[in-house]
Formats: C-alpha cells, sequence, structure tokens
C-alpha cells in the first residue's frame, strides 16, 4: 500500500473560513465536482441541529460549505446509500473508519464498484448519539446544547466550541464513567484512521490552519495533486514533529480502545439476553455488509417455525452469528436499532476478533488474506 503524508489547506476563503483545520476535505470535494468527474459528493450536514448530522448528496459546488464541519453525532449509512441509490454513479464520499471497513467488505462482495467511488477519510476518535450528546453538555458543560456551535475531540477531552469563541472541555473517561461520552462501539474500536480510502484526513499532528492527510494509493495521490495543480488547495510536507505527534495521538486513542476491550469483552452470552430477542429484524436490516436481503436464510420457509413466532432467539442470532460475525465492522448500528437493548454489537465484535486470532483477517481492513466467504479456511472452521 501507497503510504506518504501531505499538510493542505484550502484556498478559498469562505472554505478557511467555515471548514475544519484549513477545509482541504471541502475543497477536494469542490475540485471533484466542479471539474464533472463525480455526479455527486455524498457528505454529512445538520438537520434540526449540529447534533443531527444527515447524510446528504450535494451536486452543486456551491453547496459544499454546508457540510464545511465536523460532526460526531454522525450516522454511518454511507456503504447502504452507495449501495442502494448511487450504485450507478461517480460519487465522491467522506467516511470515518468503520464506513470504509464495510465499504470495502461490500466491494469484496461486488455489490460497490471501487472505481466508481472517491473515498475521503476522516480520522475518528468515536462518534456520540444526538440525544447523549445534548443531555452530557446540558449534564456536565453547564451550557445551553442550543448555544454550541462546533465540537471535537481532542486530547482526550470532549470540547464545545460557543458562537462567541470560547472553548469548554470535558474529559472523555470522565465523561464515559457516567455512561455518556462516546457510543460503546467506538469507545472499544481500535481502527482510528481509515487507511482503506483514498486518503485519510484530519487535524492530528497538523499545524493549526492545516489539515494532515495521509495519502493511501496511487488514486489518492492522483486526486491530491490534481487539486494542487486546479488551485483548489495549497500544500507542504509535515515536519517529522508533526508525523510523530499524529502518530502518538493515534497510539493513545488505541490505548484506550483496548482497556474499553479488555472490560468489555465477554466470553459467553447469558440467555437472558438472547432470550430478549423478538426477531424483528432490526439489526440485520441495519447492518451495512448484511445485504442479500431477498434470499436471506431467514425468510426461507423451513426457517419458519409456526409454533414460534417469532423464531426462537437462538436460531435467529445464530445464523446472523454464522454468516456475519467474521465480517462485522463494528459500526454499532445493530445495537442502536435494537428495541431489545441486546448488546448485539458487541458479541458480533467479540466473534469477529475470535476469528481474527484464528485467521488473522480483520473485516474491512487485512489486504493480503481473503475473507471467509473466499476462504477455504471456512471448512476447517
Amino acid at each position: 500500500m501507497l503510504m506518504s503524508y501531505v499538510l493542505a489547506k484550502s484556498k478559498d476563503s469562505a472554505i478557511l473560513e467555515a471548514g475544519e483545520c484549513g477545509g482541504a476535505v471541502t475543497s477536494i470535494f469542490k475540485y471533484l465536482l466542479d471539474e464533472g468527474i463525480v455526479d455527486g459528493v455524498l457528505a454529512v450536514r445538520p438537520g434540526v441541529d449540529i447534533y443531527d448530522g444527515v447524510p446528504t448528496l450535494i451536486t452543486d459546488s456551491e453547496d459544499l460549505i454546508s457540510t464545511a464541519s465536523s460532526y460526531h453525532c454522525a450516522p454511518t449509512l454511507m456503504t447502504d446509500l452507495i449501495q442502494t441509490y448511487f450504485a450507478d454513479k461517480k460519487i465522491a464520499v467522506s467516511v470515518k473508519p468503520c464506513d470504509i471497513r464495510s465499504m470495502d467488505e461490500m466491494m469484496k462482495r461486488h455489490k460497490i464498484n471501487p472505481d466508481n467511488v472517491y473515498t475521503v477519510g476522516l480520522n475518528c476518535g468515536g462518534t456520540v448519539s444526538p440525544i447523549t450528546g445534548r443531555q452530557m453538555i446540558d449534564l456536565f458543560y453547564d451550557i445551553n446544547p442550543d448555544d454550541v456551535v462546533s465540537e471535537e475531540i481532542d486530547k482526550g477531552q470532549f470540547i464545545v466550541e460557543l458562537a462567541d469563541g470560547t472553548e469548554k472541555g470535558v474529559k472523555i473517561h470522565d465523561l464515559e464513567e457516567e455512561g455518556y461520552g462516546r457510543r460503546n462501539n467506538c469507545q472499544r474500536c481500535s481502527v482510528k484512521i481509515p487507511r482503506k480510502a483514498n486518503i485519510a484526513c484530519g487535524n492530528w499532528g497538523a499545524e493549526d490552519g492545516w489539515t494532515f492527510i495521509e495519502i493511501n494509493d496511487e488514486k489518492g495521490q492522483e486526486l491530491i495533486d490534481a487539486a494542487r495543480n486546479a488551485g483548489y488547495i495549497e500544500t507542504k510536507n509535515p515536519s517529522e514533529k508533526s508525523i510523530e505527534a499524529r502518530s502518538k495521538v493515534e497510539g493513545i486513542m488505541i490505548k484506550m480502545s483496548e482497556k474499553v476491550q479488555d472490560a468489555t469483552y465477554v466470553d459467553t452470552v447469558a440467555m437472558e439476553d438472547w432470550n430478549r430477542c423478538i426477531g424483528c429484524y432490526a439489526c440485520r436490516d441495519i447492518c451495512p455488509v448484511c445485504w442479500c436481503f431477498e434470499n436471506c436464510e431467514l425468510n426461507k420457509p423451513y426457517f419458519k417455525d409456526e409454533l414460534n413466532i417469532p423464531p426462537s432467539p437462538i436460531a435467529f442470532q445464530g445464523i446472523r452469528l454464522s454468516h456475519m460475525s467474521f465480517s462485522c465492522c463494528n459500526c454499532g448500528q445493530c445495537e442502536d436499532v435494537c428495541p431489545m437493548d441486546i448488546p448485539v454489537s458487541l458479541i458480533f465484535d467479540k466473534m469477529q476478533k475470535k476469528y481474527c486470532e484464528r485467521t488473522g483477517y480483520v473485516a474491512g481492513v487485512t489486504d493480503d488474506i481473503k475473507p471467509p466467504l473466499y476462504s477455504p479456511e471456512k471448512t476447517e472452521l
């Protein structure tokens, strides 16, 4: 895998003012739209408020300014949206690590054509539930949540900014000790930089007013060169100090995740957890990698049980685990939508880790080992 580093920032004054850490991501998207290289940009912009991150298809580059910020209350639906609605379009998309991991799994299944997609990765320290976000700011910051204009995770703190430019931060650890802060799956996620994306962008290690970009493949390199040559961004090489600072931040975030994994992973699942399952199929339907609904095993006649409707929890979840646990990218959506508060994501992520221990395969990350769908290992296992 090609990997190099560059610092970049927008040459558009409006984007510089509105964007995060130099606005390079927004300007790269603007270049792709203006030059007609893509049909649209799939990004996130606020809906009702900044806690309501809404995936939006932008086709007019003048509208990109509305996406020029950071949203930690962001959805993880990008793979579903591209596969379902834009499979035949040329799309540029902003992706968090779990987004690109699920997208990579769908590319392996030939459900997304990588030639049609430009993936602009966003380094991620975690996302926050919209409802939890508003509650924790009200409780821990002594601030009206409606007065917050932006937020970020930096140096172990969740930091909010008000309209007058003042900032207030609270340690993530303190928030999460009280049941707030990042979503549970984000707390245990150890993939913080989306290296399967063409480029991975963020403020870790960046100088003020610049975006630190890791270029991960030839397509990413060509994109950066073309956007710079067309006058949309300016670039410079990062210092060794910047590279080391970025690596240090990533390392700290991964160590935090590993501590959470050690504390939360369980060897067995209590039957009372499974027995709460009502077979609503919400976890199946929201999963970005579970795609074959029409031919789903759970819809087959021999699975129907007239005497046991919905199907028994063990049968339902057992089929899901056998089909999908090795492909879990820890996006956490299954747990988000479960009406019975079953720790579905935790269980699937634990199973994926066990599969990795046996085969070395990490869903949406590993290149040199085929996924179980194509691997002779599946018979042995």
